[in-house]
């Protein structure tokens, strides 16, 4: 599946996915925003507040914002950090 970035829709589901676990990370003193989606279903997003500069924003990444947005949005095969 070919995911284009200028898909509305998509950025939507995408947002909708943040919007649910976005409630954790504020609780931490952090947040999230969607930078990129690319072709190959790759989300690239920036981890901010406390969230940026944590130890353990990597595993925040895999365990909880790419399995909900794998679980949600259809197409998406991973989730990376952006600075």
């Amino acid at each position: 599946m070919t995911i284009s970035n200028n898909n509305p829709q998509l950025k939507e589901r995408i947002l909708s996915a943040l919007d649910k676990i976005r409630p954790y990370l504020k609780a931490d003193g952090g947040d999230i925003e969607l930078v990129n989606v690319t072709p190959e279903g790759i989300v690239e997003v920036r981890l901010t507040g406390a969230c940026g500069s944590c130890p353990m924003s990597q595993m925040t990444l895999r365990a909880g914002v790419e399995r909900a947005l794998i679980r949600d949005v259809p197409g998406i095969r991973r989730v990376e950090a952006v600075h």
